[in-house]
């Protein structure tokens, strides 16, 4: 036997001792640290269960309420919606309350419906794109029944250039700056959209007959 080849088996042995008595020492760790990565893996793996069978289950009540809805049977609806609102999983808490905001809308109760879209838009706990959301459609419900300058608390921070909601915004804020004869307000919101390359088409072409109509009031926007 080479002398190479006496220190490696020299080595092999006092590392296989080595190893033994770490095992000796750290075993129970080892096998503990071990069980609790399974238990951590399995307790995840049923809570993911949990909750996407609690989910599919928030999502079944909110298309049950909505087919209610279409069906005239708009108690039924406004009693899944409440129900889910309290006890829904992920966003459906947010959307029961957004949907059960325009039932009551549908049903002619606009202050109630406003005011129920201004609580959830007001709720940190949701989600900010369901919060613009509820917020947009308290604008819009204020634009036939509120003043321009409450249509302008709502929307005026989403008709900014980049915001996703600004579109609709815009043409809020024209249409109740127009109703209420604040004319050089509507032209620069109309125009806005105008310009906007992204704009709809339909927001689009409706901003271009405002405008025409504030010309034939002698409003172009030029000082």
């Amino acid at each position: 036997m080479s002398d190479d080849s006496f220190i490696r088996e020299v080595d092999e042995e006092l590392r296989s001792d080595q190893f033994k008595g770490f095992w000796a020492k750290y075993k129970w760790f080892i096998i503990g640290a071990a069980v609790a990565i399974v238990l951590a893996t399995g307790g995840y793996r049923a809570w993911d269960y949990y909750t996407l069978q609690a989910a599919g289950e928030s999502g079944d009540r909110f298309i049950e309420a909505i087919e209610r809805s279409n069906e005239g049977k708009h108690e039924e609806a406004i009693a899944i919606l409440e129900q889910l609102g309290k006890d829904g999983v992920g966003e459906y808490p947010a959307l029961a309350n957004i949907r059960l905001a325009a039932e009551l809308a549908k049903q002619g109760n606009i202050d109630d419906a406003i005011e129920a879209f201004d609580q959830i838009a007001g709720d940190s706990g949701f989600n900010e794109t369901l919060r613009n959301v509820a917020r947009l459609r308290a604008g819009l419900l204020l634009v036939d029944h509120g003043s321009y300058e409450e249509v302008t608390e709502r929307l005026q921070t989403m008709a900014n250039t980049g915001q996703p909601f600004r579109h609709s915004s815009r043409e809020g804020l024209g249409l109740s700056a127009w109703k209420h004869n604040k004319l050089e307000d509507a032209h620069r919101w109309f125009t806005a959209i105008s310009q906007d390359i992204e704009a709809p088409g339909g927001i689009r072409s409706r901003a271009t007959i405002m405008l025409e109509l504030l010309a034939g009031k002698g409003i172009t926007g030029q000082t």
